[in-house]
């Protein structure tokens, strides 16, 4: 799972592999160590409501996804188009999450789906 973070946004883009766990009831972690035991995880899972949910305890962050959404983007793979979800915070501001399958990935394992166009010119 690679995670960027820049101000009060974070994405989130999994690989195949990783979606496969995910979608299999497990959680797909990522953990940075500092040295030491200082570090700092992100975990990500998924449940059966139907907005993402943050928790936060300073040293990682668990988001928890809807199931339903990650199931429905898992069925129109290989996309560029992601999930996007506003995570509303307790001190007022908005956390913009994305989160995406690596398209690349997905060419590879899944192979290349043709969209037909409405009109032909």
């Amino acid at each position: 799972m690679k995670v960027q973070l820049q101000e009060q946004t974070m994405r989130l883009r999994l690989d195949e592999a990783e979606l496969a766990q995910l979608l299999a009831g497990e959680t797909v972690e990522n953990l940075t160590r500092f040295g030491g035991s200082g570090g700092w995880g992100t975990a990500v899972s998924l449940h059966g409501g139907e907005s993402a949910v943050l928790l936060d305890s300073g040293t990682d962050c668990r988001l928890v996804l809807p199931r339903s959404s990650v199931e429905d983007l898992a069925g129109r793979l290989p996309c560029r188009d992601g999930l996007a979800f506003a995570l509303y915070l307790d001190d007022g501001t908005t956390l913009q999450l994305q989160f995406d399958v690596d398209v690349r990935d997905s060419v590879r394992q899944r192979g290349v789906t043709r969209r037909s166009s409405a009109s032909s010119v």
